[in-house]
C-alpha cells in the first residue's frame, strides 16, 4: 500500500511539472507564444520611427510565435512607467527604445529580479550593462562625426549654422549634436542658432522663419532628421531663399527617407546621414537561439549620402518608406 502511495505521488508530482513547466515563468513556457513587450516611440515621430514600428511589428508578430505588447511616447516618464506594467504584467522580454538616456536604472533592476530579459534597440541608454542582454543601436556619434567631417569637407570660407536638435536627452540627439559642438567650441564653424524641435516639422519651420526674420548670416542647415530638414526648407522657400546643390543655404538631414533621397538627387538638399531603423530580426535571432552574441552591443552599419554622388540605385537600396 505504501509503495503504491509512493508511486501515486510521485505520478502526481509529474503531472505538475508538466502542467506549470517545472516552474519556467511567461507564455513561451507553457508552450504557448513568446510574450514581449515593446516600448518604443510613436510612429507619428517621424519617417524613420514609422519604418521601425513597422518591422517590430512584423517581426515579433503571432505568426512568427509571438505576443506582442507595444507602448509608445516621446515622453521618458511615460515611457518608465509603461516598461514597468509590462513587467507586473510577466512578459519575457522588455525591448526599450528611450526616450532620454537617463533614469532607467530602477526599471531595469526591477526586470531582472523577475527574470525578465532587456533588449535596447535604436538608442543606448545610461545603464550598468550586466541590466540588459544586448542592445542592438546606431551608432549616433559616429553619425554625427560622418556628417560634420562631409560638412568640413565643403571647404566654406565660413560656416554659419542653424543647428536643429531633436528631442533633448535622446541618444540621437547626443550623438548627432556632439560633433557639431566640437566645431563650435574650436571656433571653426559659427553657432547661429542651437534650439530643438523635438522632431517636428513645423517647429523646425518656426525655428529658421525666427532666424529670417532676425536678418542673422547663415549658410547651413544641420537638421538631426529629415523631417526637421523639410520645415527648414519650407521656410527657406517661402523667403525666396536657395538652398542645395550651388544654392545658398546647405541643407543636411538624417535618416534617409525616400522622399529625403528624392530631394538630394534633385539637388534641393546637400546631406543626409543613414540610419538604420531595422533591429527586430536581430533581437528576435537572439531570443530564438539561431544568433549568438559576443558583444552586449550590435552596431548597425550606416553612411552619409552626398548629393552630388547619390545614385536612384541608393535610394532603392537605403532609402525607407515610399
Amino acid at each position: 500500500m505504501r509503495k503504491f502511495k509512493s508511486m501515486l505521488l510521485a505520478g502526481l508530482l509529474v503531472v505538475a511539472c508538466v502542467l506549470s513547466a517545472c516552474g519556467a515563468k511567461g507564455g513561451a513556457a507553457k508552450g504557448g507564444n513568446i510574450k514581449v513587450g515593446v516600448v518604443n516611440n510613436p510612429p507619428s515621430e517621424s519617417g524613420y520611427r514609422e519604418a521601425n514600428v513597422k518591422d517590430m511589428e512584423a517581426v515579433f508578430s503571432a505568426a512568427n510565435g509571438y505576443d506582442l505588447k507595444t507602448a509608445y511616447s516621446i515622453k521618458n516618464d511615460e515611457q518608465l512607467q509603461a516598461a514597468q506594467g509590462f513587467i507586473t504584467e510577466g512578459v519575457d522580454y522588455l525591448l526599450i527604445s528611450a526616450a532620454e538616456t537617463t533614469g532607467w536604472d530602477e526599471v531595469l533592476k526591477k526586470a531582472k529580479e523577475a527574470g525578465i530579459k532587456v533588449f535596447l534597440f535604436d538608442r543606448m541608454i545610461d545603464v550598468d550593462e550586466s541590466l540588459y542582454e544586448a542592445a542592438v543601436v546606431s551608432d549616433m556619434a559616429k553619425e554625427g562625426e560622418t556628417a560634420v567631417n562631409w560638412l568640413l569637407d565643403q571647404k566654406l570660407d565660413v560656416y554659419n549654422v542653424v543647428h536643429i536638435q531633436g528631442a533633448m536627452g535622446s541618444d540621437a540627439q547626443i550623438g548627432r549634436t556632439g560633433a557639431l559642438d566640437e566645431q563650435f567650441a574650436s571656433g571653426k564653424m559659427n553657432k547661429v542658432v542651437q534650439q530643438t524641435a523635438t522632431w517636428d516639422e513645423a517647429e523646425a519651420k518656426k525655428i529658421v522663419e525666427s532666424v529670417i526674420n532676425s536678418g542673422a548670416d547663415f549658410n547651413v542647415i544641420y537638421a538631426e532628421n529629415d523631417g526637421m530638414a523639410k520645415g527648414a526648407v519650407a521656410a527657406l522657400d517661402e523667403h525666396g531663399i536657395t538652398h542645395g546643390v550651388d544654392g545658398d543655404v546647405i541643407v543636411m538631414g538624417f535618416d534617409c527617407n525616400k522622399w529625403a533621397l528624392r530631394e538630394l538627387l534633385a539637388g534641393k538638399w546637400n546631406y543626409d546621414g543613414q540610419c538604420s531603423p531595422f533591429q527586430a530580426q536581430i533581437i528576435s535571432d537572439i531570443i530564438k537561439g539561431t544568433k549568438s552574441v559576443s558583444s552586449k552591443k550590435i552596431i548597425n552599419e550606416e553612411k552619409g549620402f552626398d548629393a552630388k554622388a547619390l545614385t536612384q540605385n541608393d535610394i532603392d537600396t537605403y532609402g525607407l518608406g515610399e
